[in-house]
């Protein structure tokens, strides 16, 4: 889709998102140290950590984890008993953290942060992916993440088993309701979008939004590469299908979303279209319980 990741440079803008936030969640819960740690345990007391699910689900994050603990303390020994992308039960052990107890209490938090929301999203993706497991049709994320954090939520999405959708406004040209409405129409809209690609040189997708058969219709012979059915529901779904293939236009892809949840995902891929994009997998994520404990040693 609109993700770029092969880009030497949108590559080095990634890792740069992903390094900020990270250590914006470590400054912004240590700030100027964790005084209950300082105040209550010898520096140099030794033991382990290790998080563990209380419940069944697809872990991830464990990466993540990994670095808040380096971060915290580059002598600390990490052990992971799970990877990302694998699925855990109430009581599995997923990692451990070995060496002085404090640096493991000022991380424990932030780790478990990132990799609850993150194995939530991984988690409920997973249960898209499977629903539409019988048909040809990917599973899409939206740029509806929390803020700071859409490098995780999509690689979430990502290790659930889910496609990534375009990473923000940069790389991918998505045309909506809003500018088809301010453009003048799905074809100025889309001519407008192909005039700006030549003028620039780029060479990145082309998708627009269509309300109706009428705009779809009316985008179709200005072949974008996708076009995303907004809103419309099976039966209508099902004729855009027919529609594209019978008039020849079966080289645009077709994406549907709007008003898709777990009870009607596998009805929806059964209509033929290439994605269907989810935006609940990143604005209500459940994340998933896991806690860490600690052992002297």
């Amino acid at each position: 889709m609109g993700d770029n990741r092969t880009n030497h440079a949108f590559r080095e803008f990634f890792e740069t998102c992903r390094a900020r936030a990270l250590q914006l969640a470590l400054e912004e819960d240590r700030y100027e140290g964790d005084i209950t740690t300082l105040s209550t345990i010898d520096p140099e007391q030794m033991g382990s950590g290790f998080i563990a699910s209380k419940v069944e689900g697809v872990v991830a994050g464990v990466a993540v984890a990994r670095q808040v603990f380096q971060a915290c303390d580059p002598e600390l020994e990490f052990t992971a008993f799970v990877n990302d992308g694998q699925r855990v039960y109430p009581g599995d052990r997923i990692l451990e953290v070995k060496g002085r107890i404090a640096p493991i209490l000022v991380g424990e938090r932030t780790a478990l942060n990132f990799m609850q929301r993150m194995s939530g999203i991984a988690s409920r993706t997973n249960m898209y992916v499977e629903r539409v497991s019988h048909t040809n049709t990917a599973i899409l994320d939206t740029r509806k993440t929390a803020p700071g954090l859409r490098y995780y939520d999509k690689d979430a999405v990502r290790i659930g088993g889910g496609v990534n959708h375009r990473f923000g406004l940069f790389d991918m040209i998505l045309i909506k309701d809003n500018h088809i409405d301010a453009a003048g129409g799905v074809e100025k809209a889309i001519n407008r979008a192909r005039a700006y690609c030549h003028e620039k040189s780029l060479k990145i997708k082309i998708e627009t939004e269509v309300r109706s058969m009428y705009e779809l219709k009316e985008a179709c012979p200005c072949n974008p590469d996708i076009i995303l059915l907004d809103n419309f529901m099976v039966d209508g779904l099902a004729e855009a299908v027919r529609w594209v293939k019978a008039n020849g236009y079966g080289n645009i892809l077709l994406e549907a979303s709007g008003n898709i949840t777990l009870n009607n995902v596998a009805e929806v891929a059964m209509t033929g279209v290439d994605y269907i994009s989810v935006g609940e997998l990143t604005h209500s994520v459940k994340a998933l319980d896991l806690s860490m404990n600690i052992e002297l040693g």
